[in-house]
């Protein structure tokens, strides 16, 4: 799989009229369909090859993933976060360099099994009404190479042109 591209204006287009007819639609099925697409897609997919969100774009930290981390690490949470931590414009906690700090080389997690709740949930192309974050799709489209894919199959089962 090749690394993601910025989207052409007729992509986007597409999605956003894929978007709209998710709003509109407002169906459990499509929930069923994006989530057979995402599995779909990501059964075909290594995302050891790419890692392009781990090098490009830090994950939120809620609480319960400090804690976890912390723990994992043998650190306190307060020296977990001035060590790893910053909080961005929006108040958010995100770890403080980018590419991530536990990103290894070979581009495995260093802590995969206490990794952030984004992280586990990312691109978040599995989410029941998708149409809900149409916007942060539209960006992670633009990180991960399985995202457009994923909404060109959902696209295509929905006959959107």
């Amino acid at each position: 799989m090749t690394l993601p591209v910025k989207l052409s204006p007729h992509r986007k287009k597409r999605y956003l009229r894929l978007f709209t007819a998710l709003r509109k639609r407002k169906s459990a099925a499509d929930d069923v369909l994006a989530e057979n697409a995402h599995e779909a897609i990501f059964a075909a997919t290594n995302c050891l090859d790419c890692a392009n969100c781990c090098k490009t774009h830090p994950p939120l930290l809620e609480g319960p993933d400090i804690k976890r981390i912390a723990k994992h690490l043998h650190l306190s949470e307060a020296s977990f976060m001035s060590n790893y931590l910053l909080l961005d414009e929006d108040g958010d906690w995100v770890f403080h360099t980018v590419p991530c700090p536990f990103l290894e080389s070979d581009n495995k997690c260093r802590i995969y099994d206490h990794r952030p709740k984004a992280c586990r949930e990312y691109p978040h192309t599995n989410r029941k009404k998708l149409y809900q974050i149409s916007d942060l799709t539209l960006t992670n489209a633009e990180i991960c190479p399985a995202v457009a894919p994923i909404l060109d199959k959902l696209a295509a089962e929905l006959h959107i042109p």
